[in-house]
């Protein structure tokens, strides 16, 4: 096996684009598991006085062009009475220096154990905002970290709970065939032919008032993963039709081997290959089914951050002429659901030679 994966991986540092998609998506992952470390602020963190201030500069070079340790200016806020908007300045008068893993606040680091260093300490009386404020005063670069861990972990939940179901379904009803395969067909076909987003609404308006943004969508993420595995089940199936009539299976059929043991141990290990091809590929659909039901109000909501709900400020036209910085939770999202299709296609190549062409 370790062999085998040595082998995976050098054949994909071959190919130059799905190992860039697989860097990508390895330093995202490493970035949010280690989101309290590489963060700023803590996630709670929020200042309305503060909002929408522009990211802060960082400065290595003085004014004669000589090396210096990094540093910022702070920020004053001003109203324009002409343009009847607020405005920010820097402040020249006065360098902060940027001190690197120095103390903050305190971390709980991977929950094994706790540490009050962080990669980028901020400057006594001066605020750092690396890519700006949102109207709430929160720090984007660190909700970054903290909205990851839920947009790119979440589908891993559905994953693993319409998977199995729909490897389990297919495979009973593609090798018992006849009455229960028509029968249980009819039930997976009635299953897809629900509207998920419809359903979407009415769960998010039945469900209990305190159960906390993150419970709730969970709750949701669940819910229509025991609806998605229909889909799923029906590909399966029609690869074990095929597979139950080869000569192995026959010759463990006339040993007296039963059915269950059959299907487990001998039919749907041989579809395994399309079962990772199909979890690569469907990861990307997750991160953006949370991202656009968080987007519209059905998922993750404040003061949580998920890449979703950071993105709708970004949906009012000022923000995005005058306030770029808002966007970046998109092209994050952008990002990740590219890298994971690249890597999609790839692992397909790698374990199906014969879809090359």
């Amino acid at each position: 096996m370790i062999q085998g994966l040595k082998t995976s991986f050098n054949s994909l540092k071959k190919d130059k684009i799905p190992f860039c998609a697989f860097l990508i998506l390895f330093t995202l992952y490493f970035l949010i598991i280690f989101a309290d470390f590489f963060a700023i602020y803590p996630p709670t963190y929020a200042n309305r006085s503060l909002a929408y201030q522009p990211p802060s500069n960082v400065y290595i070079l003085d004014k004669n062009n000589k090396l210096q340790k990094p540093y910022t200016y702070n920020y004053t806020k001003t109203f324009n009475r002409e343009t009847l908007s607020i405005e920010y300045k820097q402040k020249r008068d006065k360098k902060y220096n940027i001190k690197f893993f120095a103390d903050g606040y305190e971390y709980r680091f991977l929950g094994l154990f706790k540490t009050k260093k962080h990669l980028i300490a901020k400057p006594d009386n001066c605020n750092l905002f690396l890519l700006g404020t949102d109207i709430n005063g929160h720090d984007v670069y660190s909700r970054l970290f903290f909205g990851g861990q839920i947009s790119l972990t979440i589908g891993f939940l559905a994953l693993l709970i319409s998977f199995p179901i729909g490897a389990l379904y297919g495979g009973i009803s593609g090798y018992l065939g006849g009455r229960v395969d028509k029968i249980l067909m009819r039930i997976a076909e009635a299953i897809m032919s629900i509207p998920s987003f419809y359903l979407l609404i009415i769960l998010s308006s039945i469900l209990p008032s305190n159960m906390t943004s993150k419970e709730r969508f969970a709750l949701i993420t669940a819910i229509l993963a025991f609806i998605g595995w229909a889909g799923f089940s029906r590909v399966i199936r029609g690869m074990v039709l095929s597979i139950k009539n080869a000569d192995y299976i026959k010759s463990i059929e006339t040993i007296g081997a039963g059915k269950s043991r059959i299907i487990l141990k001998h039919i749907l290990p041989q579809t395994s290959s399309y079962i990772i091809i199909a979890i690569t590929l469907s990861v990307p659909s997750y991160i953006l089914a949370e991202s656009g039901l968080s987007f519209l109000g059905l998922g993750i909501q404040l003061p949580d951050a998920s890449w979703g709900n950071m993105l709708r400020e970004a949906q009012e036209f000022a923000n995005i002429i005058y306030r770029p910085w808002l966007l970046t939770p998109g092209f994050l999202i952008f990002i990740a659901v590219l890298s994971f299709n690249v890597l999609g296609d790839k692992i397909r190549d790698m374990l199906d030679p014969k879809t090359v062409k």
